[in-house]
């Protein structure tokens, strides 16, 4: 069978229409989001999204309102072709896939022009020198943001103030552009997930969000986009990440349900391999408040730097 083509929508208004024609025909519509330089863990979230709804629109967006001005926009990895290439492959195939101009640009700006550009540097992956975050000021005009505010305040939340305010942002504009039954999210961000789940709840939209295992190489590391960037010796040390986490989980299985030594054990280990730590928490899955004792599902979140990357994962303790 001749592999699906997707028919590629960059307008919002354009992208509104479709959406509300299929569901006008009774299909329903589910949308996974993503930045591109697509993976197998992206892959798994359409087969996800394909046992949930009729039709798939696969987002690919390089969200500059979740970059900080000192953060990696410029640099992250691009490759549309080949995206598309992917979803092509993908069993039952995606049906459309939304890559908008700028979601920040309303034509009213003056630096309008200069927004465009640097959107199309960050999707083209030219390493855009002009590239800016919509959080310096006067950057696009965007000026409404949405948070989700006690979520949101750990874990990555303390190195990366502006990030989920520019995740529940875009996704916010997503939701209202795609209008999808379903969205689906993978767990490995697990905060992420956690807080697009509240939003929806908060703010009544008509969504099911639906959280998607972590996919992972053969050797434990969890897929990123992100790790085309460690070369193989930080690669190598990265995976102290997911063994250090697995050992934590075996331990508390066997009966450690204190958190400070499961932390101990896990921090010592990234230590060890050159990792720098950024965080080790063990949490509630729902609240995300921090736990002393395991009493109830937690789930252990791990973000740390190898040379220039950061990574994170995380792994679900149900005792």
């Amino acid at each position: 069978m001749a592999a699906k083509e997707p028919e590629i929508i960059r307008d919002k208004d354009q992208m509104r229409r479709w959406s509300r024609a299929m569901r006008s025909q009774g299909k329903t519509v589910g949308l996974v989001p993503t930045m591109g330089y697509l993976h197998d863990g992206h892959v798994s979230l359409i087969r996800e999204a394909h046992n949930h709804t009729d039709l798939i629109v696969v987002s690919i967006y390089v969200n500059p309102g979740q970059f900080s001005p000192s953060e990696d926009l410029s640099t992250y990895p691009s490759d549309f072709h080949g995206d598309i290439q992917k979803l092509m492959a993908v069993p039952g195939g995606v049906d459309v896939v939304f890559n908008p101009h700028n979601l920040y640009d309303y034509g009213t700006s003056k630096n309008a022009n200069a927004a465009a550009r640097a959107s199309d540097d960050a999707r083209v992956g030219n390493g855009g020198n002009g590239v800016v975050s919509c959080v310096e000021e006067n950057g696009l005009g965007h000026e409404t943001w949405v948070r989700v505010e006690r979520l949101e305040k750990g874990m990555c939340g303390q190195s990366r103030p502006v990030f989920f305010r520019g995740v529940a942002t875009v996704v916010s504009k997503l939701f209202n552009i795609v209008e999808p039954d379903v969205a689906v999210f993978g767990k490995k961000d697990y905060q992420q997930w956690r807080i697009i789940q509240r939003m929806v709840r908060d703010l009544d939209f008509g969504i099911r969000v639906i959280g998607s295992e972590i996919v992972r190489e053969k050797d434990g590391l969890a897929m990123s986009s992100r790790n085309v960037r460690l070369s193989p010796e930080e690669r190598e040390k990265a995976l102290s990440i997911s063994k250090s986490l697995s050992r934590a989980r075996l331990a508390a299985a066997k009966g450690q349900t204190n958190c400070k030594e499961l932390r101990d054990l896990v921090t010592q280990a990234i230590h060890e391999s050159g990792g720098r730590l950024d965080y080790a928490e063990i949490v509630d899955q729902e609240s995300l408040e921090q736990a002393k004792e395991i009493r109830s599902p937690v789930v252990f979140c791990v973000a740390a730097w190898f040379g220039k990357v950061r990574l994170i994962d995380n792994m679900e303790i149900n005792i």
